[in-house]
């Protein structure tokens, strides 16, 4: 396999500046709404040949909050009909999985929208059947579960780093259809995603990580391993796609190279995946505030308050 080339360093420099304002995206993303957006990114700090970047985060802000007040309606929906919704997120390391799920939670409620995120199984767990330990994560009625990677575990990390055996990893490809199935039939919208990046996007987010003291904990001795192992995991995702894609729960692929048309494209998707309107809601009325002429605020101790540091 050819290395893959690295960047030159105009080219390392504009990869750096579009991180960067990719992190300082993700605070603007919460702390500003669309009628304020254009006056804040008019003040930002812009160098001429990048003007573009500028061009297209102003675009992506404003669908950005377009769609995710859609989700607040789809969420809506999901209560008021009690739908049960599933979402996987699959795809190799720093393909930007955890972005999207961001994106999709930042203004839901997480009592409605949850993400389930399991670490590696432990003893009393190996032991168990496979599935078992994924069923207690599924939603109930009005609830939104986001699989921040999911049963798929076996047919990629674990198949190619050999924690599993050929027949658990036969058997794996046995049973997950008939279980999509049955969680289909129970009432439960299965959706899975798997973000596609290339081997040079893959090479050039490691590299940002490896810089980047704020994400170097993002990448650990797994993620080098797959790295290496990239062919293999090339194998395993071509047989899992073969093997698990079935009319009741197909995959969907997400071209992730460029993160922020992945994000808008995935949550695009989603919405389109479950018909939905808007739910009609009482207007709220604040209530007068009670007063009573007897009350007295009682002084805290300044020694129990935060320090005013900033």
């Amino acid at each position: 396999m050819e290395k893959p080339k690295a960047p030159d360093q105009r080219d390392y420099d504009t990869r750096m500046y579009a991180d960067l304002l990719d992190s300082f995206d993700e605070e603007l993303e919460m702390e500003i709404d669309d009628h304020r957006m254009d006056e804040l990114l008019g003040d930002m700090p812009m160098r001429p040949e990048l003007e573009s970047l500028t061009k297209e985060r102003r675009f992506y802000f404003k669908e950005l909050f377009r769609l995710q007040g859609e989700l607040v309606k789809l969420q809506d929906w999901v209560v008021h009909n009690q739908l049960k919704v599933v979402v996987l997120f699959e795809g190799r390391d720093a393909a930007g999985k955890g972005g999207v799920i961001k994106r999709i939670t930042q203004r839901l409620n997480p009592r409605v929208c949850r993400v389930a995120a399991l670490p590696a199984p432990n003893d009393r767990e190996r032991s168990q059947w496979y599935f078992q330990r994924y069923v207690s994560h599924l939603p109930a009625g009005g609830e939104i579960v986001l699989f921040d990677r999911s049963w798929y575990n076996r047919a990629g990390v674990e198949r190619v780093m050999g924690f599993c055996t050929a027949d658990e990893y036969e058997e794996f490809f046995r049973t997950v259809p008939e279980f999509e199935k049955m969680l289909v039939r129970s009432g439960i919208v299965l959706i899975k995603y798997w973000f596609s990046i290339t081997d040079e996007e893959q090479y050039a987010r490691f590299q940002m990580r490896i810089r980047d003291p704020l994400k170097q904990w993002k990448l650990s001795p797994m993620d080098m391993e797959s790295r290496r192992r990239w062919e293999d995991y090339t194998k395993a995702k071509e047989e899992m796609l073969e093997r698990s894609h079935i009319p009741e729960a197909p995959w969907w692929i997400v071209e992730a190279v460029d993160k922020k048309k992945a994000r808008l494209n995935c949550i695009h998707h989603l919405l389109s995946q479950i018909p939905y309107h808007e739910v009609q809601r009482e207007p709220v009325a604040m209530p007068q505030r009670v007063h009573h002429p007897d009350y007295i605020r009682e002084p805290i101790p300044e020694a129990m308050y935060v320090p005013s540091v900033y």
